[in-house]
């Protein structure tokens, strides 16, 4: 039995653990899913998600509770991280903005909103490296990364623009992957 783990401070945490349930079934493991919102708890973690939401908000939660410093050392344990949207952000090295307390797991600066605004939200069938078929991927205030470091890999684009990447046992994605029934980049995060 897996714990997983969702960092619970903001954004779309039912809806994360959803798809961490289904991608652990489609694999057949087992998977209990763990809200997150002190410290304490990611320690205890074999799996791990910073999911979206507004990222000074998340930096300034994790920082408070203490949780920044233990997602620091899961990711130097060699455990596997999915960040999305505001999550990559935070995961970061260099988010572009002196609000943001970066976490620096991830070796790439980002541009945040670089979609636009909430009314400039898309969709788009996204070709993802490691899934057979396009991925439904859904756009909303999203970042784009524009720098990427020698160790990450960019898995997806949008106009030209990385939009999933993964740095050894981190995989982030600036898209929102659980708003949808579509599991695969959770499976491939955490079981692929």
């Amino acid at each position: 039995m897996q714990t997983a783990g969702v960092i619970a401070v903001q954004g779309d945490v039912a809806e994360h653990a959803a798809a961490i349930r289904r991608a652990a079934a489609d694999h057949s493991e087992s998977c209990e899913v763990e809200t997150i919102r002190t410290a304490g708890t990611v320690p205890e973690c074999d799996l791990l998600l910073v999911p979206g939401g507004e990222s000074t908000t998340i930096s300034r939660l994790l920082e408070r509770e203490g949780i920044g410093e233990e997602i620091v050392e899961f990711v130097a344990d060699g455990k596997p991280m999915l960040a999305t949207c505001a999550g990559l952000i935070v995961a970061s090295r260099d988010a572009k903005d002196d609000r943001v307390r970066t976490l620096d797991v991830l070796d790439v600066s980002v541009d945040r909103n670089a979609f636009g605004r909430q009314k400039d939200s898309f969709e788009a069938a996204l070709d993802v490296e490691g899934l057979d078929a396009p991925f439904p991927a859904v756009f909303i205030r999203a970042p784009t990364i524009d720098e990427v470091g020698s160790g990450v890999d960019v898995l997806a684009t949008v106009e030209g623009r990385p939009v999933a990447v993964r740095q050894d046992n981190v995989f982030a994605t600036s898209f929102h992957p659980e708003l949808t029934e579509d599991s695969r980049v959770h499976e491939l995060a955490f079981f692929g």
